[in-house]
């Protein structure tokens, strides 16, 4: 049982280690690019 704990753990260490990574290291940037559109006003 002791076993089965320490498994655990440790492979939740990994994942918070491997989630920290990539939010530090990940390519998580929008790509940004311009959007023209024309609009028709109703102007008396």
């Amino acid at each position: 049982m002791f076993r089965l704990f320490k498994v655990l753990v440790f492979l939740a260490l990994v994942a918070f280690v491997g989630l920290t990574g990539y939010a530090y290291l990940g390519d998580m940037s929008p790509v940004q690019s311009e959007v023209v559109e024309p609009v028709t006003l109703d102007g008396k």
